[in-house]
């Protein structure tokens, strides 16, 4: 029998990495319960036969997925799956009366023809994802609180948006001079069998861009955001690249300044000042820059802020992990604000150092 004083959750795709993060974070939250377990290439195998570190503490099976099964056990599902699966389980979860959280990029935008052009996949379900609430919570707080549907952000929008929220926000910079120069761990490439560039021969020892000049898909995703925080259209420079390491996501942002008489100390109250009430962000007192070892394994975003008085620019610096902050542990920030709950809780706020 279930704790009845906890909430049952279930996971759909709890074999990826994802999945995998939201199973840990779920067994330490103090009012939730991890009850289903959802997935078809691992159908009738135990959690712990796929993740042997789990198996001392976790006895479920991964069960096929069943709509009406998940909507009678579970009054919240994580939907950890590729893009393309979510937007047709979430209808019938809904209509169960279950809070939907999807890792996917099936929810993120307010467009669907972008989420086409994009994606590949042509959609029919506008009434739906219209209800879906972008969960940035440090942007979209006040939405989440309501919602039903989350349609939580991707890991390169999750560092970049943070980074440069503030400055579109107060019209403090010149949008159309804004690059976004990011770099992954291979661990946001996901657990399905490794593209020859994930191979430790390729990756390690090595340093590389990807998806340049717009193509990549998280460009959208950015833009969509950020035309909303500025009040008009944006387009944005953003490459990504790959880092022969395993987690972190460090996102560094350059952008002419409206006013070039602004200092750094005026940045950081302005920075100190947005994110006042955002626990999970911190800013770096002057002239410290973050890491992404601070942020490994926790849901924390380290923020590091500098001006360069000789060209104009600013120089804002974003580090978080990639599984936690990018995925999982956002997820479970969104449904602590759905819940009511304080949006810290059950979430890990240290990194085991180094």
């Amino acid at each position: 029998m279930g704790d009845a004083n906890k909430i049952p959750v279930g996971i759909v795709g709890a074999s990826g990495y994802g999945g995998v993060q939201l199973v840990r974070l779920l067994l330490d939250h103090p009012l939730l319960e991890l009850v289903y377990l959802g997935g078809e290439s691992t159908a009738g195998k135990a959690i712990g036969e796929i993740y042997p570190h789990l198996g001392h503490r976790v006895s479920l099976k991964v069960e096929s997925v069943d709509l009406e099964v998940i909507g009678d056990r579970c009054q919240v599902v994580f939907l950890s799956l590729p893009n393309g699966l979510a937007y047709k389980m979430a209808p019938r979860l809904l209509e169960k009366g279950c809070k939907v959280l999807d890792l996917s990029a099936d929810f993120r935008f307010s467009n669907l023809e972008t989420y086409t052009s994009w994606y590949g996949v042509d959609r029919q379900d506008g009434a739906i994802a219209s209800t879906a609430v972008y969960g940035l919570p440090e942007l979209y707080r006040d939405r989440i609180v309501d919602a039903q549907l989350i349609g939580c952000p991707g890991c390169y929008p999750t560092a970049s948006l943070l980074g440069i929220a503030p400055l579109l926000k107060q019209g403090l910079i010149l949008s159309e001079t804004a690059i976004i120069d990011a770099k992954s761990g291979t661990s946001g490439g996901g657990r399905q069998p490794p593209k020859t560039g994930m191979l430790l021969a390729e990756a390690d020892n090595s340093f590389g861009a990807y998806g340049i000049g717009g193509r990549h898909r998280h460009t959208p995703e950015i833009e969509e955001i950020c035309s909303d925080l500025a009040g008009h259209e944006v387009l944005m420079q953003f490459t990504p690249h790959l880092v022969p390491m395993v987690r972190g996501i460090l996102a560094t942002i350059y952008a002419t300044m409206r006013d070039p008489g602004l200092v750094r100390d005026d940045l950081l109250t302005i920075y100190q000042a947005f994110y006042r009430n955002a626990p999970w962000v911190q800013v770096l007192p002057s002239g410290i820059y973050p890491q992404t070892k601070w942020a490994c394994h926790t849901n924390l975003c380290y923020i590091g802020v500098e001006i360069d008085p000789r060209t104009g620019r600013v120089i804002v610096i974003s580090a978080i992990d990639n599984l936690m902050k990018g995925q999982a542990g956002q997820a479970v920030q969104c449904l602590n604000i759905m819940m009511g709950w304080d949006e810290t809780l059950g979430l890990p706020q240290l990194s085991f150092y180094p």
